[in-house]
């Protein structure tokens, strides 16, 4: 049988959808189909670079035009098949690094965050929305990260200051942390409180050095007005 686009898609909701799955607001995505998906070929290679980002660009369009909360765009990449914990670290930013670069072509940076990744303010930058990422793949020490493939999951950052906003935002962090717990035996390490640290060091899962710093570089020049109509 052909493994085609919508096995991957169908595979990663049932891999968020699974009843002990700690993060709620993923399954909630899963539930009100506002999960969006990319399969691109190898997580190494750039040829799908300027596809991923039309990609984002179009969801970033979709997210902007709705009310409604838990929006998520994933980018699940065929290969590779095997990979550890840092090779994944190395090509998840070696692929935020190009998209950074293409997108500073068209659009600044959006101003509602820090372009600087040392900052506890910034997030990554999209046609001038921020998102915070996860990284999923097959080796990570984290149980709830443990997806088949090395994927990279974009959750516009906006959500979060408009869940911080509520008292939604507690509650759901408390839940999260409690299935975590039960789910992967502890609380992530690296997980810090929305805003309060820098959250590159969450991206990819893995439990950092002390001396570790984050390889991305901004570069981005362009005036940005960010605009909220879709």
């Amino acid at each position: 049988m052909t493994f085609t686009t919508e096995n991957y898609i169908e595979e990663y909701k049932s891999f968020l959808y699974r009843k002990e799955y700690p993060c709620v607001a993923a399954k909630a995505a899963v539930q009100k189909q506002q999960v969006r998906v990319f399969v691109a070929d190898h997580m190494a290679c750039p040829k799908d670079d300027r596809a991923i980002l039309d990609f984002l660009y179009k969801f970033v369009d979709e997210y902007r035009s709705s009310k409604e909360f838990f929006h998520s765009v994933a980018i699940i990449f065929k290969g590779p098949e095997t990979i550890d914990e840092e090779d994944f670290e190395r090509m998840l930013w070696t692929r935020l690094q190009a998209l950074a670069n293409l997108d500073s072509q068209v659009y600044g940076y959006d101003k509602r965050v820090s372009s600087d990744p040392t900052s506890k303010d910034f997030s990554f930058s999209i046609k001038e929305e921020a998102f915070y990422i996860i990284g999923l793949h097959p080796q990570s020490n984290r149980a709830a990260r443990q997806f088949k493939y090395a994927t990279l999951v974009f959750n516009p950052h906006q959500q979060f200051v408009d869940l911080r906003s509520t008292d939604r935002y507690d509650k759901m962090k408390k839940i999260v942390r409690k299935l975590d717990t039960s789910y992967s035996g502890s609380v992530n390490p690296m997980l810090q409180d929305f805003g309060n640290a820098p959250e590159v060091i969450q991206y990819s899962g893995r439990k950092l050095e002390n001396s570790w710093q984050c390889p991305l570089k901004i570069h981005n020049n362009l005036a940005s007005e960010h605009n909220t109509t879709p």
